[in-house]
C-alpha cells in the first residue's frame, strides 16, 4: 500500500515539476533573449538606423574637397562661384598659392572655397609612363587632407575638380537616401565606354565628382598613404582612391546624376535626355561647347543656374507628352530646353540620348561607343526636332513658370504645324523630392493646354495618375 501510494504521489508530482521547470526555463530564455536583443540593438543595430526626420541631412553636413593648382585656380574659380555659398565647408587644394594671393587677401573672398596648400608628396613614387603627371598623387591625397580638416558635424565628404560644377541642394537630397554612419562610396563612371572599361565601371570618375560617407572617409584617411605606395603605377588620382577603397572592401554606389562629361562639342543630347535622377554635377565646361546658343560657356552656365536657383531638384528632368491635336511629341528638359517632334515618337526613342556631340577620342577604335543608349542625329535638319531654349523662369502664386524660345531652325521648307511657334510656356509646382521618389523615381506627366495662338504653346507638368501611361495616341 505504501509503495502504491508513493508511486501515485510521484506520478502526480512529476508532471507538476516538469511544468514548473519548463515555465522557468521559458522565462529565463525570454529574459536572456530580450537582454541580448537590447545589447545587439544598441551596439550593432543602431548603425542601421536612418537619421530621424527631425534631423535631416542639410548642406552644413557636407564638406567639399576641390582639387586645383596655383596655375589653374584663377581661371577656374568662376565655376565654383556658381554653386558655392559662404555657409558651406571645404577647401580648394593647390600646389602653391596663385600669384594674386598673398597674406593680406588670402581667403578673403567667401564666394569661393578657402584655399589650402597641399602637403608635400615628393616621397611617394609615381611610375606610370608615358604621359602621366605625378600631381595625381597630390590630388588623390585631397581625400585624406580634407578629412583631416577636422570639421564638426560632418556626414559626407564631396570631392571634385576645379572645373566640376556641383548642385548642392541635389547632392543633399540624393545623399540623404543613405546612412552616413555606414561606409558609402557614391559616384558614377564615364560616359566614354573606353575610359570606363580601362579604369573600371566600379570607379567613380573624379571630374564628375564623388561622395564618401564620413565614417568611410575617416578610416580611409588613416590608411591612405600606405595604400598609395602600392599603386604608383596608376595614371590618375581617382584610380588611387578607388583602389584604396576597394582594399577596404567597399564597392561603388552608382548615382547617374554625377557627370564626368568625357565628350566634346555640343552636349545638348546628353543634357536633354537626363536620367530620372537629380542633376548632381557637370564637368569639362572648358572643353565642351556653350550649352545655350549665342552665349559664352560662363554665361551659359550662369543662365542654367537661374533655373537651378528657383527649382534645383527639377533641373533637366525630362517630361514627355503627346499633343493629340497636331500629333506632335513634346519633350521638356526642365530649366534647359524643350524639343518638339513633328510626329508621334515612341517614348523609349525619345528617352535615348541624341548624338549631338563628338567622342572624347575621335580616332580611337571604340570612338562613338558610350555607356548610355543613344540615337543618331538625323542627317536631314527638317526631320530633327525643333529646339526651344530656356529664356526665363519665375516663381509666383500660379506656380513656377519657365519660358523657352525657338532656336535657329535650319529648314527652309518648313510646312509643319509648329512653323509659327515661337515660345513654349511650362507651368509646374516646386518639385519636392520625398524619400519615395528618391528611392523609386517615377517620371512626371504633362499636358499640352488649349491655345488659340499659333506662336505660343502652354504645357502643364503634373504628377502622373496611378495607372496612367505616357504613350502616343
Amino acid at each position: 500500500m505504501k509503495s502504491a501510494i508513493k508511486t501515485k504521489s510521484l506520478t502526480k508530482l512529476i508532471p507538476f515539476s516538469s511544468s514548473f521547470c519548463a515555465i522557468s526555463l521559458f522565462i529565463f530564455i525570454s529574459i536572456l533573449f530580450f537582454t541580448t536583443s537590447k545589447i545587439v540593438t544598441i551596439n550593432i543595430g543602431s548603425s542601421l538606423l536612418q537619421p530621424t526626420e527631425s534631423d535631416p541631412t542639410n548642406v552644413n553636413h557636407l564638406v567639399f574637397g576641390i582639387a586645383s593648382s596655383g596655375k589653374s585656380w584663377p581661371n577656374r574659380k568662376k565655376y565654383a562661384k556658381l554653386w558655392w555659398n559662404k555657409n558651406m565647408k571645404g577647401c580648394v587644394f593647390v600646389d602653391n598659392l596663385p600669384p594674386e594671393e598673398n597674406d593680406n587677401n588670402l581667403n578673403s573672398d567667401d564666394s569661393v572655397p578657402q584655399i589650402c596648400v597641399s602637403e608635400d608628396t615628393s616621397k611617394f613614387n609615381y611610375t606610370y609612363r608615358p604621359g602621366g603627371l605625378r600631381s595625381a598623387i597630390r590630388v588623390a591625397r585631397v581625400v585624406k587632407e580634407t578629412a583631416e580638416l577636422n570639421h564638426s558635424d560632418v556626414r559626407w565628404y564631396v570631392f571634385g575638380d576645379d572645373d566640376t560644377i556641383f548642385f548642392p541642394e541635389n547632392l543633399v537630397k540624393t545623399l540623404s537616401k543613405y546612412d552616413h554612419r555606414l561606409w558609402y562610396y557614391v559616384g558614377a563612371y564615364s560616359e566614354n565606354y573606353e575610359g570606363s572599361q580601362t579604369f573600371g565601371f566600379g570607379m567613380a570618375f573624379g571630374g564628375g565628382g564623388f561622395a564618401l560617407s564620413a565614417s568611410l572617409a575617416n578610416v580611409l584617411a588613416k590608411v591612405f598613404d600606405s595604400c598609395i605606395e602600392r599603386y604608383s603605377h596608376l595614371y590618375g588620382s581617382d584610380a588611387r582612391v578607388f583602389s584604396c577603397i576597394a582594399e577596404l572592401g567597399v564597392g561603388l554606389t552608382y548615382e547617374p546624376g554625377f557627370h564626368q562629361v568625357d565628350l566634346r562639342g555640343n552636349v545638348f543630347g546628353l543634357l536633354a535626355a537626363h536620367p530620372l535622377s537629380p542633376l548632381l554635377s557637370l564637368h569639362h565646361p572648358d572643353i565642351t561647347d556653350a550649352i545655350f546658343p549665342n552665349m559664352t560657356n560662363s554665361k551659359s552656365l550662369q543662365h542654367l543656374f537661374e533655373a537651378a536657383y528657383v527649382d534645383s531638384q527639377r533641373m533637366l528632368q525630362q517630361t514627355v507628352c503627346y499633343d493629340r491635336r497636331f500629333s506632335r511629341t513634346i519633350s521638356v528638359s526642365w530649366g534647359y530646353a524643350v524639343q518638339v517632334f513633328q510626329s508621334n515618337v515612341l517614348l523609349p526613342d525619345v528617352l535615348r540620348v541624341q548624338e549631338t556631340f563628338k567622342p572624347w577620342k575621335e580616332k580611337h577604335v571604340m570612338a562613338g561607343i558610350y555607356t548610355f543608349s543613344k540615337r543618331e542625329l538625323h542627317h536631314d535638319p527638317c526631320k530633327r526636332p525643333k529646339i526651344f531654349y530656356l529664356d526665363n523662369v519665375s516663381s509666383g502664386k500660379d506656380g513656377i513658370i519657365s519660358n523657352y524660345t525657338k532656336s535657329f531652325y535650319n529648314c527652309s521648307n518648313d510646312k509643319t504645324s509648329s512653323k509659327n511657334l515661337e515660345v513654349i510656356k511650362v507651368v509646374t509646382n516646386n518639385l519636392d523630392l520625398d524619400s519615395k521618389q528618391l528611392q523609386t523615381p517615377r517620371r512626371q506627366c504633362c499636358d499640352v493646354l488649349d491655345s488659340n495662338s499659333g506662336q505660343l504653346m502652354e504645357i502643364a507638368i503634373r504628377e502622373c495618375k496611378y495607372e496612367e501611361l505616357i504613350y502616343m495616341h
